[in-house]
């Protein structure tokens, strides 16, 4: 539907006068706010994180595809029962413990706010067990942690050695990122992945929580 293309595109825009007007035009053409969410929101997001991945799109154009995102959301979320439109997973965030940097773990927030993931952002300075806990209280399908710092880095080993004494450790992906990480970190360490931008990030916490769900059945 043409106007479901022109909401995607008032995302990859940045346009949130524009996603709010066809959002609540799409609602008044009879269009469920699931389908708008996905077709429309959701679409153009992914679209943003393709352009952002090929280096087409920077990171103020995201944060104001993001903004615009959520004009759309705060129209239909009324209507979205209980957030059921989320139901790609939930992902708990946080910058390490030691660390407060937290520009590039705001970015993959808003990255999987797009792609349609809740996100649990437990901030920043997180301690190991406080991730675990929030994986039991939310029920939680995988984990991102963040840091900036070699020195703080380093305690990313500890969340891995957390989950495994919570027996956790193979229901839940725990992948890494921050300027100082790289892939051989992460086998190092036993992390699940490793995503040196926001746009990888959500492509591998879409694989891995799709592989998780593979295994249980």
């Amino acid at each position: 539907m043409s106007k479901l293309q022109d909401l995607a595109d008032a995302i990859v825009a940045g346009d949130s006068d524009a996603v709010g007007e066809n959002t609540t035009a799409l609602l008044q053409a009879g269009l469920t706010a699931k389908q708008i969410l996905d077709e429309g929101l959701i679409a153009g997001m992914n679209t943003v994180g393709a352009l952002f991945r090929e280096g087409d799109l920077f990171i103020p154009e995201v944060l104001l595809s993001s903004r615009a995102m959520h004009t759309g959301l705060d129209v239909i979320g009324p209507l979205l029962a209980d957030g059921a439109g989320f139901d790609q997973g939930r992902v708990v965030l946080g910058t390490i413990e030691g660390d407060i940097h937290d520009i590039g773990k705001s970015l993959i927030a808003t990255m999987l706010q797009g792609a349609g993931f809740t996100v649990i952002d437990l901030g920043v300075d997180v301690p190991p067990q406080k991730y675990v806990e929030a994986v039991l209280e939310q029920g939680a399908h995988a984990v991102g942690l963040s840091a900036l710092l070699t020195t703080t880095m380093v305690n990313m080993k500890s969340v891995i050695q957390a989950f495994e004494e919570a027996g956790l450790r193979s229901r839940v992906p725990i992948i890494i990122g921050g300027a100082p990480v790289t892939q051989q970190f992460a086998d190092l360490i036993g992390a699940d992945g490793y995503a040196p931008d926001a746009a990888r990030a959500v492509d591998l916490v879409r694989r891995l929580i799709a592989d998780r769900k593979e295994l249980r059945k």
